[in-house]
């Protein structure tokens, strides 16, 4: 074969360690994500000179060393007239090259290796990835990107010896398209890079209403949905990764936004419901017509109906069989009777297995071709072998679902989520699993998928390696260095120190709704509940994200990072868990004061103070207005991050939000500033009540 050279500059740093399995590390040496099964360490080479590129002569290995040689160039590594003293050679291990370089350096590739397992070896000051497949191909050469420290002439590449190939053959990431945020193909193509970075090779889109349909063009909304255009240009740019686009349409449930139309009423359980009623006939042509269009844009060879969820089942349409047969029964035959219908299309079907796992015995009769993708979104001490059972002994193949946890939240709550990850990608290993599908959730419509990046990376490391071999923490020293280039660490305690907050709201039972928090009213009855719970905590809480984003400004300030729309999300989460804590804390001294304003109208001597007090509440920087400047900072600021990976649709419901709350604190600094006015003329204040200001707790 050929070898295809580019030239180009770049810089490689990696850690030291003895020749051992992953788990076996000194994990802090070694800042790999995933981290390789085997690992040797050697020399390190600095990369002053450039570093040469080299490929075998066929288009999938060239678009590989395309793909390093532009990452070196990010780095500011530049080889002149293609000469340097580094040289990285990409060679399959049947070609006379690789078969000479594993020789030379004792290393085999086993048969568990073949299908995307890959080796490194240091070969004549420089590395050569060797692999059977082009996927392992390109898998080796993301490894080469993360390990190299530094950039321009001082950057330097760790020459170790390396043996790696996946633990479970699907590693992808499910990403809810129909809740809110609906990103740009620009940057879903950004997303199929990423993910291929780091070993993943599934990316699942989840429809409900926005993928568009030639034979059903109602509910998918332009400039909200996804056309026959972008679909053609996402499968093509992401197969060039090794990324597989799995299409999730739901078939049974989550299908509101369809079913609200006038010309699809006959076909809802419960009117302008979730669920299609199973047994009109127009449901399973509804099936037909859109899966039918979905084959013919998308190649790969799963299509996944979603059937999760279907809560209204059984309360319209299908009461009196459900009543009659049971859930479990009538759900099922929807599931068998949408096999038949889609089996011309030649696909293999998957679904979420929440509803059949509670009738193991219904789920026997399921096809054994269909996968079933257990999911769960907790950690769970005890484990998450019911999640899979049903379907294992039943004969069926498994995936496992665990989630980043950034629904209904702010930020993500990343320790929740890591040991979700951790805990159901372990079980399903253990369980034969093939698949893992991490999600991304945006039930609150507000997701910033910039801000989900640690728990993908740590689904995918988790995914990859082997059982027991992710460690958390190790993860959590790793992540700002390899995803950020930070080498500062700073980046790395700024999601410690959000962690640290999530730790202490779940103790108070609040961390699942940092987003409601957000909004809630304070002086509300919801707001004063949330309150009693949270202001105990609110010193801490501010402390904590006051430092996160004081890290952020440093690790900024040190040096050029990577990925710097994701910093942003992760400076603008600390900012709103800030803001929550500012909000209730300046809420309660606010209807502190005023009470006590109040309490003094017949007090001589304090009486005095009255004035000075309203005008501290509702003047040039009152309490009000930090309140309203609080949410109109924010409204600016997370309309810029949204924008940086997502469409204008669906966003002005969020600015909505904003626009509102920033009124409410304008109407009551303008009340107070009017009881001030009534105190100056007449000497007498409204009651509290009358402002909306609550009765103290006590």
């Amino acid at each position: 074969m050929k070898l295809r050279s580019c030239s180009v500059a770049k810089v490689f740093c990696l850690g030291t360690l003895l020749l051992a399995p992953a788990a076996a590390f000194a994990q802090a040496a070694a800042k790999l994500i995933p981290m390789p099964r085997e690992y040797k360490a050697g020399t390190v080479a600095a990369l002053a000179q450039g570093v040469t590129i080299t490929s075998d002569d066929g288009p999938e290995d060239r678009f590989a060393a395309q793909d390093l040689a532009a990452w070196f160039d990010e780095l500011g590594v530049h080889a002149e007239h293609g000469h340097s003293s580094v040289k990285i050679e990409l060679l399959r291990a049947d070609s006379k090259r690789g078969e000479k370089v594993l020789a030379s350096a004792g290393v085999k590739l086993d048969t568990a290796m073949h299908d995307e397992g890959y080796a490194i070896v240091p070969e004549d000051h420089g590395l050569a990835v060797v692999a059977d497949t082009a996927e392992g191909v390109f898998y080796g050469a993301q490894t080469v990107k993360q390990m190299v420290t530094g950039t321009g002439a001082s950057a330097t590449l760790a020459e170790a010896t390396i043996r790696d190939w996946p633990a479970m053959k699907y590693r992808g990431v499910s990403d809810d398209l129909s809740r809110g945020p609906f990103p740009t193909l620009d940057f879903q193509k950004k997303q199929i890079r990423t993910l291929a970075a780091y070993k993943m090779n599934v990316y699942s889109p989840y429809f409900e209403n926005t993928l568009q349909y030639a034979s059903d063009p109602v509910p998918g909304l332009p400039g909200g949905s996804m056309s026959k255009d972008d679909v053609k240009a996402l499968v093509t740019y992401a197969a060039q990764y090794h990324v597989m686009v799995i299409p999730e349409q739901e078939a049974f449930g989550h299908l509101h936004h369809v079913l609200k139309y006038e010309e699809y009423a006959p076909l809802a359980e419960t009117p302008m419901g979730h669920v299609l009623a199973p047994h009109q006939a127009g449901s399973l042509d509804l099936i037909g017509q859109m899966f039918g269009e979905i084959a013919q844009e998308f190649p790969s060879p799963f299509l996944h109906i979603g059937a999760d969820e279907t809560a209204d089942l059984g309360k319209g349409q299908t009461r009196d069989e459900v009543d009659k047969r049971g859930l479990g029964a009538v759900y099922v035959d929807f599931l068998l009777q949408i096999h038949q219908k889609l089996t011309p299309l030649n696909r293999r079907l998957m679904f979420w297995g929440d509803i059949g796992m509670h009738d193991p015995a219904e789920v026997k009769r399921l096809p054994k071709d269909m996968i079933a993708i257990g999911w769960e979104y907790s950690p769970n001490p005890k484990g998450y072998a019911d999640w899979l059972k049903p379907y294992t002994d039943a004969g069926m193949e498994t995936w496992v679902a665990p989630g980043v946890n950034d629904w209904n939240r702010v930020y993500p709550d990343n320790d929740y989520a890591t040991r979700n990850i951790q805990g159901f990608v372990h079980d399903g290993q253990l369980a034969h699993s093939t698949g893992m599908l991490n999600t991304v959730w945006n039930d609150d419509g507000e997701g910033l998928f910039n801000g989900d990046w640690y728990g993908i990376l740590f689904g995918a490391a988790a995914a990859w390696q082997p059982t027991e071999a992710t460690d958390a923490a190790a993860f959590g020293s790793a992540y700002g260095e390899v995803f950020h280039g930070d080498a500062t660490g700073k980046l790395d305690q700024a999601q410690r120190e959000i962690i640290a907050i999530y730790q202490s709201l779940n103790a108070a039972e609040l961390g699942w709704q940092t987003d409601r928090l957000y909004w809630v009213d304070p002086w509300s009855a919801e707001g004063q509940a949330m309150g009693a719970k949270l202001n105990p905590l609110v010193h801490e809480m501010r402390l904590h994200a006051e430092r996160a984003i004081t890290l952020i400004a440093e690790a900024r300030a040190a040096g050029p990072l990577r990925e710097p729309d994701a910093v942003d999300a992760l400076d603008t989460g600390a900012r709103r868990l800030d803001f929550i804590g500012q909000k209730f804390e300046t809420a309660e001294l606010i209807a502190k004061m005023y009470r006590e304003a109040y309490a003094s109208q017949n007090d001589a001597e304090k009486k005095k103070h009255i004035g000075g007090t309203l005008y501290t509440l509702s003047g040039a920087n009152g309490l009000c207005e930090d309140v309203r400047d609080g949410y109109n900072y924010g409204r600016l600021r997370y309309s810029d991050v949204w924008l940086k990976e997502n469409r204008p649709y669906w966003l002005q419901n969020v600015l909505t939000r904003y626009d509102l709350a920033s009124q409410l604190w304008v109407t009551r600094s303008a009340a107070i500033h009017a009881a001030h006015v009534q105190w100056s003329a007449q000497h007498t204040l409204p009651a509290p009540e009358s402002l909306g200001i609550p009765a103290e707790n006590r």
